[in-house]
């Protein structure tokens, strides 16, 4: 048989591959030969750095899925230090510096300052962050500075290294050195590259790059935006990471952070960050001598992070926030003029100091979970990073979050737990009756003799008589307590206040404080001497060294109103995976303790309670008022309460407390208020009426808002 396969079909194939090998060898030749050194050169000039790609931060949201927290896409201006010092591109780096920034600040945008510099001589250094010390120990190690070179001693250097000459001014010297030392010394560090203006406008960035586009480059990023006015001091914010922050957030090698990242620098935004922050992308960017991109490779992809959705229902927060601020500045204007009359009166020693913070926290009494977590004064939280050094020095402490980390003395708001401690320990029973002497003379022969609040405030002409415990309560008897306190010991009155919360941890996720039970053991805190029997007839009318936060009174509260069980604090609702497809978490109703007593004592308690809002011979009318009928949209709704009022000495006006819970029949929400230097707790009633009115005021309370957590099929 002959061969199929024609000689010019073979020729033809010769022929081509021919033709292939020549032009790969042509090409070869000119790459190699004929411009091998160009492409030499420009491979040497080149420059590779790496760069983070953004991850989406997860949103926050409330428990009716109301966004709280999310992102919108922002810009953010870099400088190509490439190109501002190409001479061949720019010919004086210093004027066009001087330019950008007097058109930032044209602009009324904040630039990056990172150096610790007054902006003005005489030039000395300011109080600097960590971060600002950190890059500044850096400069002086790499440029062999001295340590103890002083502010003018920098400023002069820089003058010289930077060649800024003499026909610029000093102001203008320290922009133009500020910038350079910004983009010198991160490479000192290997730290984050200089953000010259972060979130910057359009009309700003046109303006740039109309006049100074060469070396303005504009990088599409995320900014954090608050939806909501309130809730700063739960929901913190994010800032730069720190280097202290590196070593926590980098320590792996599959982090997802950079030293580029933002972080949560308090609230939720720093307790939750594991679940907010996700991963950080990282590109590899290659720039020619003249500072334009060539190539860039992706190493890793940004992955969002996961939404968080909290317990707090918004709507009642921002209302639990008005009445707070709206109820310190009414007692504030009564203080005033109960002053202003002490004065023209003739009588200074009755001038008593201004009104200071306070707080808020309301929580559901069958899962413990906050509702609404009030601090005032508060803060705006999309602005606190650029005032947080005003902040800082701001009367009476905005950024202190009172609800979880100030700690109070209960007054008599810690009766109720001294009175379930008596019924348990079998020192009284329901039944049992107490007469009011107004002056406990146990230990007299010692000298100690502590009054009842009514025979004090009537120069004894006044007594309560002869109450039980569910009557003590609603007259508030400090007679009866200080009885059935010494009777029955400081231990059985520790066991049973520690089974309701006071001075343990709330198991909320913020920071908190724990405070203080007053017991023999914790004494050595506060006081050299040792403990006597008159401390534990204090520390059962809420004196001594008592010190409970508001979320634990408030979570005491909701466990007398539901029977003894004491709920965890937690502030987490539920994770959702960053599309919303997944539920990562949701967080079970957790009991952290129960109080071991009879449900008829607790009964008896919740009955004094009652008694002080809708018995006509309340301890406080005012309260008897607002509550005996209270009622919204036409129904009745009982309210339990006990108010409180700490002696904090003889020059200092006393701290006021007030706890309730309601519907009495069926208890939906407890209700803790603690205000500084208000007086008495009765004070504190309106502010206590308005909570109640807004969370019954709520139009439905369970159902969930329309939000971007829903997919759409």
């Amino acid at each position: 048989m002959g061969s199929k396969i024609k000689s010019s079909r073979v020729a033809l194939f010769a022929f081509i591959i021919f033709l292939l090998t020549a032009l790969c060898f042509v090409t070869l030749y000119k790459m190699q030969i004929i411009n091998g050194a160009a492409y030499y050169e420009e491979s040497q000039n080149s420059i590779t750095r790496q760069q983070s790609v953004t991850a989406m931060r997860g949103n926050i949201y409330d428990r009716y899925g109301r966004a709280l927290v999310s992102n919108r896409e922002s810009y953010n201006l870099y400088i190509n230090d490439i190109r501002l010092f190409n001479e061949d591109i720019i010919e004086d780096p210093n004027s066009v510096i001087l330019e950008m920034v007097n058109i930032a600040e044209a602009n009324g945008a904040d630039w990056t300052d990172d150096l610790p510099i007054t902006k003005s001589p005489p030039f000395e250094y300011t109080d600097m962050s960590a971060f600002q010390r950190t890059l500044l120990n850096a400069y002086f190690k790499d440029k062999g500075l001295d340590e103890d070179t002083s502010a003018v001693e920098l400023m002069s250097y820089f003058r010289t290294r930077y060649e800024i000459d003499n026909s610029y001014t000093a102001e203008e010297m320290r922009r133009i050195s500020a910038i350079r030392y910004a983009l010198n010394v991160r490479y000192a560090i290997n730290t984050a590259e200089y953000v010259f203006i972060e979130d910057a406008s359009i009309d700003l960035i046109s303006e740039l790059m109309g006049v100074v586009g060469q070396v303005v480059e504009v990088r599409s990023d995320f900014t954090r935006e608050y939806k909501t006015q309130y809730a700063a001091h739960i929901l913190g914010y994010v800032g730069d990471i720190t280097p202290e922050e590196v070593e926590v957030y980098m320590a792996g090698d599959n982090s997802g952070y950079n030293l580029n990242s933002k972080v949560g620098k308090d609230g939720v935004e720093s307790t939750f960050e594991d679940w907010l922050h996700g991963s950080d992308g990282l590109s590899y960017v290659e720039r020619n001598g003249e500072g334009s991109v060539t190539n860039t490779t992706y190493e890793s992809e940004p992955e969002p992070g996961n939404h968080v959705y909290l317990t707090i229902d918004i709507q009642l927060q921002e209302s639990v926030e008005r009445a707070l601020e709206s109820g310190i500045y009414a007692l504030q204007q009564k203080r005033d003029v109960d002053n202003a009359k002490a004065v023209s009166e003739g009588r200074p020693e009755d001038v008593k100091e201004d009104v200071r913070g306070g707080a808020i926290v309301v929580v559901d009494v069958k899962t413990g979970e906050p509702l609404a977590m009030a601090s005032y004064p508060t803060f705006d939280a999309s602005t606190v990073y650029e005032n947080y050094a005003e902040l800082l020095t701001a009367e009476n402490d905005p950024l202190f979050n009172r609800t979880t980390m100030g700690a109070y003395p209960p007054g008599s708001t810690f009766k109720p737990v001294t009175a379930i401690a008596a019924l348990t320990s079998g020192v009284i029973n329901t039944e049992t009756r107490i007469k009011c002497e107004g002056l406990y003379t146990a230990y007299a022969a010692t000298g100690y003799t502590p009054a009842c609040w009514i025979y004090t405030q009537y120069n004894g002409e006044l007594l309560h008589g002869a109450d039980n415990v569910s009557e003590a309560i609603r007259d508030s008897c400090n007679y009866f307590f200080y009885s059935v306190s010494d009777q029955m010991g400081i231990e059985a009155l520790d066991a049973i206040a520690q089974q309701f919360g006071l001075g343990e941890s709330t198991g909320i996720e913020l920071p908190e404080t724990t405070g203080n039970l007053a017991s023999p053991e914790t004494h050595d805190r506060y006081d050299v001497d040792d403990w006597m029997a008159g401390d534990t007839l204090q520390a059962g009318i809420g004196q001594s060294d008592n010190l409970f936060t508001p979320l634990q009174l408030a979570e005491y509260c909701a466990a007398i109103a539901n029977g003894g069980t004491r709920h965890s604090a937690s502030i987490l609702k539920s994770v959702r995976s960053f599309d919303y497809s997944k539920n990562l978490y949701e967080k079970p109703v957790e009991v952290l303790s129960t109080v071991d007593t009879a449900d008829y004592n607790i009964a008896a308690v919740q009955r004094g309670m009652y008694l002080l809002t809708h018995d006509v011979n309340s301890s406080s009318l005012d309260i008897y008022y607002a509550f005996n009928n209270y009622s919204y949209n036409g129904e009745s709704i009982g309210v339990a309460a006990k108010t409180g009022t700490s002696q904090l000495g003889e020059d200092a006006a006393d701290n006021a407390s007030f706890i309730c819970y309601a519907p009495y029949d069926d208890p939906e929400i407890a209700v803790a208020i603690v205000v500084e230097r208000a007086g008495s707790g009765a004070g504190l009633v309106n502010i206590a009426k308005d909570v109640l009115d807004a969370y019954f005021s709520l139009d439905d309370k369970t159902a969930s808002a329309d939000s971007e957590n829903t997919l759409l099929t």
